[in-house]
């Protein structure tokens, strides 16, 4: 690109060759262009052709030459260290954006006021793939972290985290001992200097994959014990997160 870039966006993967084309076309080059952004692949080892695609529509690929295991903090935060943009978006592999032109027409609007340190928004299941019990579930948890963001308590899932650069690298990042519930840790520090938006107009989608394999029971009861892990004893619960494709 022959721009500056103003956001870069961050996308962690690991084994995702069925789906990383369907995320990354989703950003045009005109999108690119008319937003200054910079797409960025954070590679945790893939085996697959996942590298491969991503070197054909990514702006930058960073791979993973380490022989110890990544989890999802530490590609995050090599993601963001290649990054050139005042604003960082991570997401995930799987994810979509409902409306990508007002999403970053939103993104840019809300992270023009320098108070605001990050912003998180709606996370829902593909339209084609959603059922009842998903829509149920996932507007649950959208409200209630809507409403832990209203208390000063910054919350968001790891689908979507937007973060000013210059607090993030502030904070330190991700801490890459969390293999969950890191999502969590980041907004707890950084809210301590400024405030974390939940911009409710905005949705992403996400595969039901991890979903469909453990039950939202489950799923719903490890989220609540990384929850207190990581705001009482400041630790993950779990030591990895187990990978679903």
């Amino acid at each position: 690109m022959q721009h500056t870039p103003l956001i870069s966006i961050v996308i962690p993967t690991l084994q995702e060759e069925r789906i990383i084309t369907r995320t990354l076309t989703q950003f045009s080059q005109a999108l690119r262009e008319q937003f200054h952004l910079e797409i960025i692949v954070s590679d945790g080892g893939s085996t697959d052709e996942t590298l491969t695609l991503a070197a054909r529509l990514a702006d930058k690929v960073v791979p993973h030459i380490d022989k110890e295991r990544q989890n999802i903090s530490i590609g995050r935060n090599r993601g963001a260290q290649a990054a050139e943009g005042e604003i960082i978006v991570f997401i995930n592999a799987d994810v979509l954006i409902e409306n990508v032109q007002r999403f970053f027409l939103e993104i840019s609007d809300t992270m023009k006021n320098r108070a605001v340190v990050g912003a998180t928004c709606n996370v829902n299941i593909y339209p084609e793939e959603q059922l009842v019990k998903d829509w149920m579930f996932h507007n649950f948890y959208n409200g209630y972290f809507w409403f832990l963001n209203l208390l000063g308590m910054g919350a968001g899932r790891g689908e979507c985290h937007v973060v000013r650069k210059e607090i993030f690298e502030r904070v330190s990042g991700y801490n890459p001992k969390f293999a969950a519930g890191e999502d969590y840790d980041l907004f707890l520090r950084m809210q301590k200097f400024g405030k974390i938006k939940f911009i409710r107009t905005l949705t992403v989608f996400e595969s039901p994959r991890r979903f469909r394999k453990y039950g939202y029971l489950w799923i719903s009861i490890l989220w609540f014990l990384n929850a207190i892990s990581v705001l009482f004893f400041h630790r993950s619960l779990v030591d990895h997160w187990k990978t679903i494709r």
